[in-house]
């Protein structure tokens, strides 16, 4: 089940939110949980006993590292620590990382050992840092281990932000857990964050990834992948101004994709009572890669930063240490999007990037976008035949041509939804609908536009058949 389907407006969303503010306060967060299972069975029904089980033995570990620090026993306490990371990570190291593992065996000794073909569990990337958080803060004294095991399950399972994010630390909701209440303001902020969410998702990422997905068909790239020399000769029908199109729909989808869902997130969390920390902030307007990176899913920046960059010692330990330490974080960060080398090499080129900008203070807006464009053909692209032949047709070296009638044809069809993606990546849409909302009439205004954008998305929903959410495979 995912927030843009009709199943979850249409059914889940009325009949959860009918019981969780019928029920009494301190009934709610054993609702919530419940309904949280229910949302994720719904789509992982084997899966989910997996996220009990990762609840179970977080929520002991919290508990044990708190009572064994109490009489003094650090050590004890310093491995039951190290138990609760290597279950986390094993789990997610099992489920995601085992095929890449032996696929590379294979690779590089010529043997053929059969795949185990894991379906990847849902979120797990998201639920096993947040997890992993809580007992790090429990040990770091951060916070106070959780003794109700119906607020903890709450919190890992917390439906909104389960799937994709934000990564929601413990430190974030612990008192919100407990003391949290809905406001008429706080029920009509989250309505609407909502309902932006879901318009930026349907209307926005989805109308790009499509015209991507299009363009990706027409050059034969994707159907090159079975044969390298086919491949090569179907990538030459890749036009240069084709690559760049395509490349920045496929940015665009990416991101109105994934701020969109932290939107939905963030806005049904404001509906629950919850406070989230914000997940995007307008990346594509950055000066610099290192701004970019402050500005695009800030909540797993902020994880890597806190849990380890800083343990690794940081920026205090001198510059060569700093940069070692950046390169270690941002392989880290590429291969947790996914098990395959290309997502290692995003890593690494935004690493190369990253300490360059360390050493030089390189900057510049028209910089910043052409290296992230660049970052975005590597993540975009599972197999290296395909991430040359898309840069070859960006530098229009693959003998394509500058332009064919097919992109003339999506740019002058398209031309107002291209508009829309550059207006939607910056803050003035924004700042346009705080002007209005503050002046006379500002509420009908915002009504009437919000209740708009959910008419229309769900009038694309109904008819469309394309509707990915991208990072659900993270």
């Amino acid at each position: 089940m995912i927030f843009s389907s009709l199943l979850f407006l249409f059914r889940f969303i009325p009949i959860f939110f009918l019981i969780y503010y019928v029920v009494p306060q301190r009934a709610k967060n054993f609702v919530l949980f419940l309904g949280s299972l229910v949302f994720y069975a719904w789509g992982e029904p084997v899966y989910v006993i997996l996220m009990l089980f990762s609840t179970l033995s977080d929520y002991w570990h919290g508990l044990a590292i708190e009572r064994v620090q109490e009489r003094g026993k650090d050590t004890f306490a310093r491995c039951l620590l190290i138990s609760s990371v290597m279950i986390n990570l094993g789990m997610l190291g099992f489920f995601k990382y085992t095929d890449f593992l032996i696929q590379t065996v294979n690779g590089l000794t010529g043997l053929s050992a059969p795949l185990l073909n894991l379906p990847l569990p849902i979120g797990i990337s998201f639920y096993t840092f947040q997890t992993m958080s809580y007992t790090i803060d429990v040990y770091r004294k951060k916070v106070p281990a959780q003794r109700n095991i119906i607020d903890f399950g709450t919190f890992v399972a917390l439906f909104p932000q389960l799937i994709a994010g934000p990564i929601v630390r413990y430190t974030d909701v612990a008192k919100q857990l407990k003391g949290r209440r809905v406001t008429w303001n706080s029920l009509h902020g989250g309505v609407s964050r909502f309902v932006i969410g879901l318009g930026k998702k349907v209307l926005l990422a989805n109308q790009a990834g499509a015209i991507y997905d299009r363009i990706c068909s027409r050059s034969g790239i994707q159907a090159a992948l079975a044969d390298a020399q086919k491949s090569i000769a179907a990538g030459t029908d890749l036009t240069m101004l084709a690559a760049w199109i395509g490349i920045l729909c496929f940015a665009s989808q990416i991101y109105f994709d994934f701020s969109g869902y932290s939107d939905m997130a963030v806005g049904l969390g404001k509906m629950l009572g919850f406070t989230f920390p914000e997940n995007f902030n307008y990346p594509y307007i950055a000066k610099s890669v290192t701004e970019f990176w402050r500005r695009w899913h800030m909540t797993l920046s902020g994880w890597f930063k806190e849990y380890v960059y800083i343990p690794l010692g940081g920026n205090r330990k001198g510059i060569k240490r700093q940069l070692v330490n950046i390169l270690i974080v941002w392989m880290l960060t590429g291969i947790w999007h996914g098990a395959s080398w290309n997502f290692l090499l995003w890593g690494l080129w935004y690493a190369f990037f990253l300490i360059l900008e360390k050493l030089f203070g390189i900057k510049g807006r028209i910089y910043t976008i052409l290296v992230v464009l660049g970052g975005w053909v590597l993540f975009a692209m599972t197999e290296p035949e395909s991430v040359r032949l898309w840069f070859l047709g960006m530098t229009g070296l693959n003998g394509a041509g500058l332009y064919d009638r097919s992109i003339l044809y999506d740019i002058s069809n398209y031309l107002l939804l291209f508009l829309l993606l550059i207006l939607g990546s910056t803050p003035l849409p924004a700042k346009v609908g705080r002007r209005i909302a503050a002046g006379k009439c500002g509420m009908l205004l915002e009504t009437v536009f919000v209740l708009s954008v959910f008419l229309l998305s769900v009038a694309f929903l109904v008819d469309a058949s394309y509707n990915p959410f991208l990072y659900f495979r993270f």
